[in-house]
């Protein structure tokens, strides 16, 4: 499996400062395959930690972040993706005090499915079941965020993309990854032809999802924001730099700009 981390031990949450908590997101891209039960395979996971000072809400675009980015190699199961997954997620429930993801539910669900049944993803399932008791008043550790479902307070527009959200609030997610493309296909050449490019470039693509729906879940509780267009590009090129051909590339180095005014 390969692993690309800002951390020194990706399978641990990073130290939590004296004063600070941590939120954390997971995105998880998967194979589709609805005719079937557990058909939907799992391949590339991310988590993306944010450091939160206590008292008045960040300024999200200085945020210090750090990241796990997991993906199978060719012939690996989608049971190893989700039981790495389980290890990341039980960081991620012992250290961070937000939890989020976008249709987070959607996610956990396929990685359940894809585990083993003889190493069954519990972390996996504590998380699922805090999701479905996100509503609850108390007895939670944790503030569950679904980013599709639980930031309707902030938006005016009808859709629920990650995409258009994160537009909609002021993030610039600008993905290069999927032009002239797919997201199967990409995966497809990476199996296929072991093309290192393609799977960078959905790697890449998974660290944004996660990281952008940090920012608005952070923003959805009140705990931080930004003014004008915040570039998510910038603060993976600035975080991430070197761990992927792909972030040198003309394609994704012609997204470091300042951003338009916000409309």
């Amino acid at each position: 499996m390969i692993t690309v981390s800002s951390l020194a031990d990706p399978g641990r949450a990073p130290r939590i400062r004296a004063g600070h908590s941590l939120a954390a997101a997971v995105d998880v891209e998967w194979t589709k395959n609805y005719k079937i039960k557990n058909g939907n395979r799992p391949f590339c996971c991310s988590v993306v930690y944010l450091d939160l000072p206590g008292g008045a809400p960040a300024d999200l675009s200085t945020a210090a972040f750090e990241y796990v980015s997991v993906y199978l190699e060719p012939g690996e199961p989608a049971s190893a993706l989700a039981a790495r997954a389980d290890t990341l997620i039980r960081a991620v429930l012992q250290d961070a005090r937000i939890v989020t993801g976008h249709q987070v539910c959607a996610d956990l669900a396929v990685l359940a499915g894809a585990a083993a049944a003889s190493a069954p993803a519990r972390s996996v399932a504590e998380a699922r079941a805090a999701w479905h008791h996100r509503r609850d008043p108390d007895g939670q550790l944790w503030q569950v965020i679904d980013t599709r479902y639980d930031a309707g307070h902030l938006l005016h527009g009808l859709s629920r993309r990650l995409v258009d959200v994160a537009t909609e609030l002021g993030l610039d997610v600008t993905q290069p990854e999927l032009r002239g493309t797919s997201m199967t296909a990409l995966h497809r050449t990476w199996l296929d032809a072991g093309n290192v490019t393609a799977r960078e470039r959905i790697s890449v693509l998974n660290l944004r999802h996660s990281l952008s729906t940090a920012l608005i879940a952070l923003h959805a509780a009140g705990r931080g924001g930004w003014t004008g267009v915040l570039n998510v590009n910038q603060l993976i090129a600035g975080r991430a730099a070197g761990a992927w051909g792909w972030l040198g590339s003309p394609a994704f180095r012609g997204l470091l700009r300042e951003p338009h005014a916000r409309p």
